[in-house]
């Protein structure tokens, strides 16, 4: 073993991830058709649901790269976290309604129907890309921080820690996933709470102490309130969340997988409800606990941090100020904050990857074991090609990780959200509309990628900051797909669209409730 390594931290992390590993596979048995495997026969808590939303949204990344940033800067970045009650509002007036009224499976299929199956596989495509990309960050970025605690090789943490997720993934389908997310994120606030209440006692002066230092250092500022776009003032992050929880609740096939999960509509709204009450304190209380650790170090300076990388700078207090032990469950708190989104990430492209790209237009709700294994199957690759990824990762410079990472989501992120948002709030873009106006919106994203990495010519470059070449695309999208469909005749009724807009579907309280049975992929 490493030098550094404390036993007894190694035994409170195996004996956590042992735990979680048998309470996932518990659920292995109960899946008998793909409606169980992805969606848990439809009969799932609402309490329960939201719980699993919350998990998924406060991954590792939140666990490390929050505190970092209250650290290193101040609170601004919380500010695109504040809008979530938008995406929380329009979820319980349109998007739970419509995605519910139907016996769909995938967000996908929501899109096929709208705008044809040619935007379906785009979109089923895109999602799988990109969803890959992310999981495979995540596990890259967890696996840092727990190899340093542990003194394990990255490479190995980043391979153990794919394996075991993939393993109860695969065989425990979407129940598996909800379950484990519950205990994942009360032993992430369990971690969190204690390195909290550790610093807190280990600053001279206390609580007091640690929030003067903070109000001093202007640690608690949400950034400027100008408007000026090309820095993270206020506004800018405030804009931006908007529309990120509006794609995310209309276009993530994580979430609107919850959302049919539920036993009911009204269940499914008060997961949803749930999960915005809840996440916001979370996020809160991770950007204190960075506020924390500058006022800990500001109270007794440590020559080691003066250059350390600030999400550096938890992990070197929990190496050298934290007992044997405490340590530990800290790092499972690390662990299951990662494993939240991970498990998530790997059952949702499992799911699409069968009802959108296998087996479109097939029954999903048959006994048959060959759809249940295929589910199986197409979670074990995703979570093999979510350990390659991680593993590429740590062989690139961190620079041409994020460079590539860019660039990824960039061409194949592209313009989902406004997609699913164009397809819900108008009536006059059809399909030939929406594909015309995907098309501009890929020329925009790759001119956009082009410019952001300065390889145009300095007379065709366009002066605009990172932040906004998503939101940029999208609008590009909805402008084109729209005055694209402007030149064409518009529905003379919108009986072809029943359902499938905010102004056609039924009214939410006339709705019939999503009973158990067979899905059928439409």
């Amino acid at each position: 073993m490493a030098a550094g390594i404390r036993i007894l931290d190694v035994i409170v992390v195996v004996v956590g991830l042992v735990g979680l590993l048998l309470l996932g596979l518990r659920f292995a048995t109960s899946n008998r058709t793909t409606d169980d495997y992805f969606l848990g026969n439809r009969s799932m808590p609402g309490w329960l649901v939201g719980v699993s939303l919350v998990g998924t949204s406060i991954s590792s990344i939140t666990f490390l790269a929050l505190p970092a940033a209250a650290y290193a800067l101040d609170w601004r970045l919380i500010v695109n976290n504040l809008m979530l009650p938008v995406g929380i509002v329009m979820a319980v007036l349109v998007f739970i309604p419509l995605f519910r009224q139907g016996r769909i499976t995938t967000a996908f299929e929501y899109l096929g129907t709208r705008f044809g199956p040619l935007l379906r596989l785009y979109g089923a495509a895109s999602f799988i890309v990109v969803q890959l990309l992310r999981l495979s960050t995540v596990l890259y970025l967890a696996s840092l921080p727990i190899s340093l605690l542990l003194g394990i090789p990255v490479v190995s943490v980043i391979v153990a820690g794919g394996v075991f997720i993939s393993i109860y993934t695969m065989f425990g389908g979407i129940k598996a996933v909800i379950w484990t997310d519950l205990f994942q994120t009360l032993i992430l606030l369990g971690g969190g709470v204690i390195c909290l209440i550790t610093i807190v006692g280990a600053t001279p002066g206390g609580l007091p102490e640690i929030v003067s230092r903070g109000v001093a250092a202007d640690k608690f500022s949400l950034g400027d309130f100008d408007l000026d776009f090309a820095r993270r003032t206020f506004w800018t992050m405030a804009i931006l969340g908007v529309f990120q929880w509006l794609a995310d609740y209309s276009s993530n096939q994580t979430v609107i997988q919850r959302y049919l999960a539920a036993a009911s509509t009204r269940e499914a709204r008060k997961a949803v409800l749930l999960c915005g009450t809840v996440s916001i304190p979370i996020w809160a209380f991770f950007f204190f606990l960075g506020t924390a650790l500058h006022g800990y170090y500001a109270a007794v300076p440590d020559p080691a941090v003066v250059q350390m990388p600030a999400d550096s700078v938890l992990p070197h207090f929990l190496q050298t100020k934290v007992m044997a032990g405490i340590t530990g469950l800290v790092i499972v708190g690390i662990l299951a904050a990662a494993m939240s989104t991970l498990d998530s990430g790997i059952n949702s492209i499992a799911t699409v990857t069968v009802v959108d790209l296998a087996r479109p237009g097939r029954s999903m709700g048959s006994t048959g074991g060959v759809q249940l294994k295929s589910a199986r199957w197409a979670a074990g690759v995703a979570g093999m090609l979510m350990v390659a990824g991680a593993l590429t990762y740590h062989r690139m410079p961190r620079e041409s990780m994020l460079d590539l990472q860019v660039i990824v989501t960039a061409l194949f992120g592209g313009c989902l959200g406004g997609l699913f948002l164009v397809g819900i709030f108008t009536t006059r873009v059809d399909n030939a509309s929406a594909i015309g106006g995907v098309v501009l919106a890929i020329a925009a994203n790759v001119y956009l990628l082009l410019n952001q990495m300065q390889w145009l010519p300095a007379a065709w470059r366009l002066d605009l900051h990172t932040y906004w070449v998503g939101l940029t695309v999208n609008a590009v999208f909805v402008l084109s797909a729209y005055g694209l469909s402007l030149r064409r005749r518009l529905r003379s009724d919108g009986s072809a669209l029943g359902g499938l807009t905010v102004w056609t579907m039924a009214s939410p309280d006339a709705l019939p409730e999503a009973g158990r049975g067979k899905t059928r992929v439409s």
